[in-house]
This record gives structure tokens, sequence and C-alpha cells, in this order.
């Protein structure tokens, strides 16, 4: 009975309160319901990864619509290089006149100053035509043949 006794009485008479329950934080999403680890997460509209009936969303094909834009543009930029460039000057003059070179000429400068109503791309290939040349490089001295303009009466 004495063993009854002792444990009687190493027992106390009022309750021990429980230790509390740590309490756990929530990182990120918040009011979201918890839910198992093993349920998966639904969000509107879209299927989960790992579903059955899930198909690769389809990309639309832009390559033909690429392909037809390039072919617009280069046809729309062929098309203006064949119309002359705001309204072209005058024809290249057919009258010529033997001019010499002077320092600092070019090609374009003896074009503007003999032809100026002319285009002078035109007026310069005419120059080299007439005088057999290959490259714009002029010496001083030289003589050559430009077409000049009718004087204005």
């Amino acid at each position: 009975m004495s063993i009854l006794a002792e444990r009687r009485q190493a027992r106390p008479s009022t309750p021990v309160p429980a230790p509390p329950r740590p309490v756990r934080l929530l990182r990120g999403r918040r009011g979201e319901v918890h839910r198992p680890p093993t349920r998966a997460r639904v969000v509107a509209g879209r299927r989960p990864a790992g579903a059955p009936c899930a198909a690769p969303r389809r990309v639309p094909v832009r390559w033909p619509w690429l392909a037809a834009l390039a072919v617009a543009s280069c046809l729309v930029v062929t098309v203006l290089g064949l119309f002359p460039g705001g309204g072209a000057g005058a024809p290249v003059p057919a009258r010529t006149a033997v001019v010499s070179v002077e320092e600092g000429d070019t090609l374009s400068s003896l074009a503007a100053r003999f032809a100026p109503d002319s285009e002078p791309g035109a007026v310069v290939a005419r120059i080299k035509e007439l005088n057999r040349l290959d490259g714009p490089v002029l010496v001083p001295g030289l003589a050559l043949t430009v077409p000049v303009a009718e004087p204005a009466p």
C-alpha cells in the first residue's frame, strides 16, 4: 500500500498546462487555403501540367506572314526605284566642249558647272563615257570633253 500512496502523491492535484503549439508563419500566398501536398494547384482556365488530357500549347505559325511581308517590301522598293527620283532634270546635253581640269575639280563639280539643269549622275556617266575614264581621279591640266548646256537666251 505504501507504493500506491506514493504514486498518488507524485501526481499533482492540478492539471499541468500543455506546452504551447508553435505558430506557423505563412509566406508568399496569403489567403490561400491550405491543401495537402499531393493535390495539384488549379488555376482558372489552365490544366495542371501532369493532367492526362493536357495537350502542348500550339504556337501560331508566323513564318508565312513574315515571308509575305518581306516579299511585299522588296516589291515596293523595286517599284519605287523604277520611278525617277524627285522629278528628273533636263536630259544630258548633246553639245560638248573641251575643258582643262583645274586643281580641286571633280567629275561632279564639272557636271554641276557645265550642265546645271541636268542630273549630275547622268552627266558624270557621260563624261566618263566620252573620255574613257575608269576612275574618278582627275589630274590638273588634263583636257576633258564635257557636255555643255545651251546658254540661256
